[in-house]
């Protein structure tokens, strides 16, 4: 009776031993193979913007790498909550990923009360892809010519300036309050549900002064109908080499700077998310991936996906931090 109880565990074990080996072997196949199938990345916005482009780069390139379908899928709503969402509770297999930015990943969990997932528990990070620095725009009637000087108005009427930028919680507006906090000023944001509303108003005069990113200002800047004061990077940027940082004109250490990158659900094996890292660091040495990122306003950045991980936490803790200090919060 004993040696038969031993016998039937003994093979119970070593069942689930092959099972085990089996399964580790099949993830390993997997990921060698990978990609077998067509890859979606999915965008958390609308078509057209910002995140919407630098995934179709990513994409494309990807495709012709791989030689697989690479669709990008625009999951809009919620202040890029419900797409983001998706994705962390996908299948952890590489074929379902997050085109992300510090909006989705860095500030909308502190923002969102109700938002249903954690950026470093729920995700593995890939690695970075983009960046864009918040412009600080003016009116051309507007009498402050640089940071300094906006800060010295600011200061000698309290109150009275009002500074246009996109939604509460997106990178325009957390820059705004940003520049508040640190400036010491007062003065008035005024959110724009978008980008346009905000551009056509900065057109028009009826707000002086906004923060925002530079593709919809582009055209404006370079026709004298708006005026870039200031680029929220450590350096100046690439498509405004004649505009000076912030710490240049007036408030050193002052940025502010979009990041977007790729990410999988938490659990991606690690051999699927280093293949997938690697292509993403051939892409910053590509001509033509180079331009198509500078003609949305932003610069090629790249990373391991642990520098990706420790990116991620860095922006939460100085952007969510100061979401908790305002004590914002969207249901």
């Amino acid at each position: 009776m004993r040696n038969s109880k031993a016998l039937m565990i003994a093979t119970l074990f070593a069942g689930a031993l092959a099972c085990a080996l089996g399964c580790a072997v099949g993830r390993a196949e997997a990921a060698t193979d990978y990609p077998t199938r067509p890859i979606t990345i999915i965008v958390p916005y609308p078509a057209g913007g910002g995140v919407d482009a630098m995934a179709r780069v990513v994409g494309q390139k990807l495709s012709e790498t791989f030689k697989q379908q690479v669709v990008v899928e625009n999951r809009g709503g919620g202040g890029g909550t419900i797409g983001s969402r998706l994705v962390s509770r996908a299948a952890p297999d590489g074929y379902t990923l997050l085109l992300g930015h510090t909006g989705t990943i860095s500030i909308n969990p502190a923002l969102y009360v109700n938002l249903g997932m954690s950026p470093l528990k729920d995700y593995a990070p890939i690695g970075l892809v983009a960046s864009m620095p918040v412009v600080l725009l003016a009116n051309p009637s507007f009498p402050a010519k640089t940071v300094a000087e906006f800060i010295a108005l600011a200061k000698k009427e309290p109150g009275k300036l009002n500074i246009g930028t996109s939604a509460v919680g997106t990178g325009g507006y957390m820059a705004a309050e940003l520049f508040k906090s640190v400036a010491g000023i007062e003065a008035t944001i005024i959110p724009y549900k978008g980008t346009a509303p905000v551009m056509n108003d900065l057109l028009g005069g009826h707000v002086a002064i906004a923060f925002g990113v530079l593709p919809p200002a582009l055209g404006n800047i370079e026709a004298g109908k708006l005026r870039a004061v200031a680029v929220a990077s450590p350096k100046r940027f690439s498509l405004l080499p004649n505009t000076p940082t912030f710490d240049e004109t007036g408030l050193p250490g002052f940025e502010a700077v979009l990041h977007y990158g790729l990410l999988a659900p938490a659990g991606t094996p690690q051999e699927i998310v280093d293949k997938l890292n690697a292509e993403l660091r051939k892409l910053a040495d590509d001509k033509d991936v180079q331009q198509r990122i500078h003609m949305e306003g932003g610069d090629p950045l790249t990373s391991t996906p642990a520098e990706y991980a420790a990116d991620i936490a860095a922006e939460e803790k100085k952007w969510g931090g100061l979401v908790r200090k305002l004590g914002l919060k969207v249901d």
